[in-house]
């Protein structure tokens, strides 16, 4: 390891050179810095990087005629030198970045790189970013090493030998920071929603932007949560510090963090230094797919910025428009997807960031390119729900798609949809739906249970429930002895006008699937000082209190839209049904084959909390 002389730059960077340069908070500015000042006696260099923190002066238009840039990522500067003309992007997964060095497509004259003074044993680490600098020293010309003793020293892949740097400048200084992100109201609802995904014991792995951000923000109620990541930051870091995450149920590496990089806060670095439950590995390791698959329980939250009705998801571009890079995207999608129990999510705002138009599209727009196929998809979160479309065919994975899209787009998506033969002619959207944060979870004896709103999509749920049921549940909760459930009874059904009448549902989670297990709703009354109340419980999850529940979950809707009284006509034979009605403060009237009951709301109120707690039922508060 030799000091850098800079009046030897040009030696070094002969004619044609392509350099590395090292990326997220590690890019080596004053090693940059002190290449720039003779540039003026380079000839047609190419600067190769990815994702980096701090500025990027190489690509000013002044070293245009002596530099040109290609990046896997590209920043916002970045994308306008592309656009110029001045630099090149390259769609690449980080999992197959090294290879692409390592096999000669990409070769690699000389590396820039940041690291740690060496220790006892002449060992220096590449520190917060082993990423795809691991890969470049390998197989770079030429080493060169900016050695900065505030560079934090971190474990796992991370050490190289003093003998494989050729030149070194040492220089201390502060790594950058990454801003911290302000989350809006979206953001956390989406974040709410998609914890709901994600169960004790998992493995998370948390993509680049601020949306997949809030979802980590919002585990801090979870518990034994581990960490296979490309990127660890400081909402990871955090929920490490908060008991969330202790990796003890980890399948793979247990009691370790797993990550490639570092990216963050000063405090998050300081974290990471000697740390001896953080190890840093590089990408084509961190990010392979079979390897992030033997996680079990994986969860790979991911960004977009457009997904289609069929569940193509755009990440790098907006039509011909370059934006960021694949980055992670594709490795953890396909490695959660192949995990025992995996969950890929999708996360993104219904809306643009400037309020004007649709991230879920019936069609993409011309030149955007696709990171992930329709098949690879598993969830898609948006501020308005959740939308499980893994398996679905078409028609059902554009109903739910729709259904979590801005109000004011599902019309044009749904008859976008319909013109394209995709959903039936019937199936329309009823006002109300999916307007708010709407599900939990519900903790019965028998089991946890989500509690939500139906939506028009449910009509193969309810259609399934229905032919589950016994005879004797058809004849009492239908009231009459029925033996078929179309397609278009279901969707009428499924699909309530939830701003007037409410319907609820409690759905077991089985493979990632919803079954449904009990429905309790109302229906409005002209006068609208009272509602029809009906129930349905599945056989197998009887006498556990889901009736009573959805009773109390009802008045309480009732009550904020002034509806005074419930009523209900019951068959003279369902004895459960009449004894929870007269439990709840209803009187009955009527003799014969049917009664007639009558619930002033303010009384099932007062009654429900007694019963919660004699059933043992509780919500989930994570």
């Amino acid at each position: 390891m030799t000091p850098l002389d800079e009046r030897d730059w040009p030696r070094l960077l002969r004619p044609g050179s392509r350099v590395f340069i090292g990326g997220g908070a590690a890019v080596p500015q004053a090693l940059v810095a002190s290449m720039l000042r003779h540039a003026d006696r380079f000839v047609d260099l190419e600067i190769v990087h990815i994702h980096g923190l701090g500025p990027t002066p190489w690509i000013e238009p002044r070293y245009e005629q002596v530099i040109r840039t290609n990046s896997f990522f590209l920043t916002p500067a970045l994308r306008e030198a592309v656009e110029r003309g001045q630099a090149d992007y390259t769609p690449c997964a980080m999992s197959e970045v090294p290879a692409l060095f390592q096999s000669g497509r990409t070769p690699l004259d000389v590396a820039l790189v940041q690291v740690t003074p060496p220790d006892e044993n002449g060992k220096c680490s590449l520190g917060v970013s082993v990423d795809v600098t691991r890969a470049a020293v390998k197989c770079a010309r030429l080493v060169i090493a900016q050695v900065n003793p505030k560079m934090p020293r971190t474990g796992g892949d991370s050490l190289i030998s003093v003998k494989d740097i050729d030149f070194f400048v040492k220089h201390a200084a502060p790594l950058p920071e990454a801003e911290v992100a302000e989350l809006d109201e979206r953001q956390e609802r989406i974040g709410r929603y998609a914890a709901q995904l994600i169960d004790d014991g998992a493995t998370l792995q948390v993509g680049l932007g601020n949306t997949p951000e809030a979802v980590a923000r919002a585990l801090t109620k979870h518990r034994q949560l581990g960490i296979h990541s490309g990127m660890f930051n400081d909402a990871l870091m955090e929920l490490v510090r908060c008991g969330a995450v202790d990796n003890s149920r980890k399948s793979y590496k247990p009691g370790k963090i797993i990550a490639s990089h570092v990216l963050g806060s000063r405090k998050l670095y300081r974290f990471a230094n000697g740390h001896p439950d953080l190890e840093l590995h590089p990408s084509d390791w961190v990010n392979d797919p079979l390897r992030i698959a033997r996680n079990d329980r994986m969860v790979a939250i991911n960004g977009a910025r457009e997904i289609d009705l069929t569940g193509q998801v755009v990440r790098d571009s907006s039509g011909h428009r370059f934006y960021g890079g694949i980055g992670a995207l594709q490795d953890f999608i396909r490695g959660a997807g192949r995990s025992k129990d995996g969950r890929p999510i999708i996360v993104l705002t219904s809306l643009t960031d400037d309020g004007k138009a649709s991230r879920i599209v019936t069609g993409l727009q011309p030149g955007s390119g696709v990171c992930t196929g329709r098949g690879d998809v598993h969830h898609v979160v948006t501020e308005y729900g959740i939308a499980s479309i893994y398996g679905n065919s078409i028609r059902e994975r554009v109903a739910r798609l729709v259904e979590i899209a801005h109000p004011d787009h599902r019309e044009s998506l749904l008859e976008g949809a319909r013109t394209r033969g995709w959903l039936p002619k019937f199936f329309t959207m009823p006002g109300g739906a999916r307007g708010e944060v709407e599900s939990e979870w519900i903790s019965f004896s028998c089991g946890r249970f989500r509690l939500r709103p139906l939506h028009p999509s449910d009509m193969g749920a309810l259609q399934s429930f229905f032919y589950s049921h016994d005879e004797e549940t058809v004849r009492l909760r239908y009231g009459y002895q029925r033996d078929r459930m179309t397609g278009e009874s279901a969707y009428k059904l499924a699909a309530v006008d939830q701003a007037k009448d409410h319907a609820l549902g409690l759905f077991a989670q089985h493979a990632g699937r919803e079954d449904l297990r009990a429905i309790g709703r109302f229906y409005l009354d002209a006068s609208g000082a009272s509602a029809e109340i009906a129930f349905v419980v599945h056989e197998s999850t009887r006498r556990v209190g889901m009736a009573g529940f959805l009773l109390g979950e009802l008045a309480k809707v009732a009550r904020k839209r002034g509806i005074k009284e419930f009523w209900a006509s019951v068959l003279a034979e369902n004895h459960g049904m009449a004894s929870l009605f007269t439990r709840a403060g209803g009187t009955s009237s009527g003799l014969g084959d049917e009664r007639e009951f009558r619930l002033p709301v303010s009384r099932i109120l007062r009654w429900r909390n007694g019963y919660l707690a004699h059933k043992n039922i509780h919500r989930d508060e994570r």
